[in-house]
């Protein structure tokens, strides 16, 4: 069923659908880049590609980790910038990132699947300013719908970034990176260099060869 999520007939199953649905939306924005085009910030901000898909591997790291009731690495503090959480350093790659990524979302519906009620509680973790004093806890299902909504945030900047680099949008880089059958709209392809033209264009065009398929799963 191309570019929707999947029927579902009870909660858990809708839930971690559309979750895996809009990783998969954040993932195709990836497609044919290279490093440097996944490095390259918005015309009007500091977010990129490759930095939204290395946070929101972060992000769903850290969720997990609450509802396991545990810690896989430090927390941030409260007057602790979070930049580079959005931006590839120079070690890491858009290859990294989406590994990271897929090894998240991996874990998360490993632990989903094994909780056996979506009311459990998630303790609210305290002495940071984002999280609210007064709630105690979260559950379960409410982490699912969070991550859904952080997920589907950032896949909408990553969206607007493409565009901006190739002109390449949603689905036709779905149809492409799935190769779906008898897609109604052309497959997103690199663009092709005109002859006696080093335009722009092009230089993405090669740029876009050189990089490969990105899986979305």
């Amino acid at each position: 069923m191309p570019g929707f999520a999947p029927p579902a007939g009870d909660e858990r199953t809708a839930l971690t659908a559309y979750l895996a649905h809009q990783r998969r939306a954040l993932r195709v924005t990836a497609h044919g880049l290279t490093d440097e085009q996944a490095r390259t910030a918005s015309p009007v901000g500091d977010l990129s590609i490759g930095g939204l898909i290395k946070h929101a591997a972060r992000c769903e790291a850290f969720w997990t980790d609450l509802v396991l009731g545990e810690e896989s690495g430090p927390r941030r503090k409260a007057d602790e910038p979070d930049d580079d959480e959005f931006r590839l350093s120079p070690d890491e790659t858009l290859a990294w990132a989406l590994t990271a990524h897929a090894e998240a979302a991996d874990r998360t519906d490993a632990v989903i699947a094994g909780v056996p009620d979506l009311g459990q509680a998630v303790q609210v973790p305290r002495g940071l300013p984002w999280f609210p004093a007064e709630v105690e806890e979260w559950s379960v299902r409410w982490v699912l719908l969070h991550l859904i909504e952080e997920t589907a945030r950032h896949g909408g900047h990553a969206d607007i970034i493409r565009e901006s680099l190739d002109g390449a949008t949603l689905y036709p880089l779905l149809a492409a990176a799935e190769a779906w059958p008898d897609p109604w709209f052309r497959p997103w392809e690199p663009a092709r260099r005109a002859p006696g033209r080093a335009s722009a264009e092009a230089r993405v065009t090669a740029a876009g060869r050189s990089a490969g398929s990105i899986d979305p799963r």
